[in-house]
């Protein structure tokens, strides 16, 4: 029997995905294990309900330190110390840098709320609003060293309407969010697949 993968969730706060992973490895359609949460945000809700749960779960927070190597050195040694084979960020609201990147190259996953190349960043939602998209989604991908800027893993999308606002829309993006992201982890730990320049493929 497969051993289940070793996740580490890193989130900022109320942490919606981490709880549909967790939730889909309760049902056991994703084949891991929730390793650590670690939160850059002490009072992240999150982090209460990953403790209420029965997690590992700590507190890292980056203000207070020198620089942003300081206080990425202490949650890769969490993370490490944990045993995280893979690291999920559910809603955390830091930049990588290429270091943590390579720390895990090729296993440190993302959602986006947005169809990416379109709308990275903040405001995806008030993003494709302005901009007047149809249709909008969300993105999971894998993480590289520039902003939401991987390799595509499962994008799923949701229409917009002409009364949305971003409140409305996000909401409709969240929960494709929460499909999206177990089924894109699943696939990635249970199926063959390679990298094709920018494209990811899954050969099985």
């Amino acid at each position: 029997m497969t051993t289940p993968a070793a996740l580490g969730i890193l989130l900022s706060g109320r942490g919606s995905n981490f709880l549909a992973l967790h939730q889909a490895i309760e049902r056991g359609t994703l084949p891991a294990r929730i390793a650590a949460v670690v939160s850059n945000v002490e009072s992240a809700p999150g982090l209460a309900k990953a403790r209420e749960l029965g997690l590992p779960a700590v507190a890292i927070p980056h203000r207070g330190e020198p620089d942003r190597a300081t206080h990425e050195a202490k949650v890769v040694r969490a993370l490490r110390e944990a045993g995280a084979e893979w690291v999920c960020l559910a809603g955390y609201m830091r930049l990588l840098s290429p270091a943590f990147v390579a720390a895990w190259p090729r296993r440190i996953v993302n959602i986006h709320p947005s169809l990416l190349p379109a709308f990275p960043g903040t405001h995806a939602q008030e993003q494709a609003l302005t901009h007047g998209v149809k249709v909008s989604g969300c993105t999971v991908h894998l993480v590289d060293e520039e902003l939401d800027s991987g390799p595509i893993v499962i994008q799923r999308t949701v229409a917009v309407l002409d009364g949305d606002t971003p409140e409305s829309l996000g909401e409709r993006i969240l929960e494709q969010e929460h499909q999206a992201y177990p089924e894109a982890l699943r696939r990635l730990l249970t199926e063959p697949w390679e990298l094709r320049g920018r494209r990811l493929v899954f050969t099985g």
